[in-house]
């Protein structure tokens, strides 16, 4: 595992509309020894309520990337936690903060990226950034008063994964170089590929396309699949593409 596995997770806020919660993030986020924060259309930032709030963090702050979209934030990932309190339509595979850090652990261990993504204060996060996503992250609180500050739930998190990383024995070079997992940006590629696949074999139709894509989405971010299997599923795709130009023909 990396000795300093802050360089493998980041903490990313999508549309914060309070730079207060910016800079209580990064203090939650220091004392536990993460460093990267990215922020996604922050709504007021940079701000002196965040550099107060922050409360010693400063650097934290200083040091924080700023994205126009979601996807830029997380293309260089390898896996992507979202974090939501509400229920959906479609069910993403559910962690606790504590079974969360048992996963980043693991994914450390292979020199993965991890984000651990939060929604906006009022909405949390968009069905499309959600699609984007491998899994969601629970805290459980009361439901009698389930308001949870984007700070608090950071620091809960945060500490959890700082708990499971510190008592995890480093592996040994040979187990830990295993195959790396196929990055955000690959896997964007993989579902335009597949689309396009599905719609050249008369299965899927654009113009009616129900929650098809979502569901496989869902299939592919629950897979977690290397590069290896990335490589395959995209030639498997190639031919079948070429067969169905052989039969059009």
């Amino acid at each position: 595992m990396p000795t300093d596995f802050s360089n493998n997770i980041k903490i990313v806020l999508v549309g914060t509309t309070h730079p207060g919660n910016i800079g209580a993030t990064a203090r939650a986020m220091k004392t536990m020894g993460l460093r990267q924060l990215v922020l996604v259309n922050p709504k007021i930032y940079p701000d002196a309520d965040a550099t107060a709030r922050a409360s010693g963090a400063d650097d934290i702050l200083a040091e924080a990337i700023i994205h126009q979209s979601f996807t830029e934030a997380i293309t260089d990932c390898h896996f992507v936690f979202g974090t939501s309190t509400r229920e959906r339509s479609i069910p993403w595979p559910l962690f606790t903060p504590s079974q969360s850090a048992e996963k980043i652990a693991e994914l450390v261990d292979k020199d993965s990226m991890v984000a651990i993504v939060f929604g906006r204060e009022s909405s949390g996060l968009a069905n499309e950034e959600l699609e984007l996503c491998n899994a969601m992250i629970q805290i459980h609180t009361d439901p009698d008063f389930s308001s949870l500050n984007i700070a608090s739930a950071v620091q809960i998190i945060s500490y959890e994964i700082r708990e499971k990383l510190l008592q995890v024995v480093p592996a040994n070079e040979e187990s830990s170089a295993g195959t790396p997992l196929a990055s955000v940006d690959q896997i964007q590629q993989l579902y335009e590929h597949l689309q396009q696949c599905l719609v050249d074999i008369d299965y899927f139709d654009p113009d009616k396309p129900r929650r098809l894509m979502r569901r496989l989405k869902r299939v592919i971010n629950r897979s977690q699949i290397d590069i290896n299997e990335y490589n395959i599923v995209r030639g498997i795709l190639s031919a079948a593409q070429k067969a169905a130009d052989k039969k059009k023909d």
